[in-house]
């Protein structure tokens, strides 16, 4: 079942009219047991109510493998097929006669 996201919302006064000033992405460098990268949007944030500025997290892609899921202020996508394939298990053998 997917998680809803919370929309972005002033931690100051709890005025959800935001302002994004700045974006940037923040790439895992480890992918998730399916083997999709997180690529994490932060932005500098200002509200335009009281003027608070702060630095959260705008978005959430998990790019790879059969789908890609975007999160973010409207909640969670999944654009691709959610199938995933059984992964064949590679036998090396090595004779230790062959090794120099």
């Amino acid at each position: 079942m997917p998680r809803k996201k919370k929309e972005l919302v002033c931690p100051r006064c709890g005025s959800k009219n935001i302002e994004v000033i700045k974006t940037w992405q923040l790439v895992a460098p480890l992918p998730d047991k399916k083997g999709r990268i997180t690529i994490t949007v932060m932005g500098s944030l200002k509200c335009k109510d009281c003027g608070y500025k702060w630095r959260g997290v705008v978005s959430k892609l998990k790019v790879g493998g059969s789908s890609v899921e975007v999160e973010g202020s409207k909640g969670k996508k999944v654009l691709g097929g959610e199938e995933e394939e059984e992964r064949r298990v590679k036998e090396i053998v090595i004779d230790i006669d062959d090794l120099d």
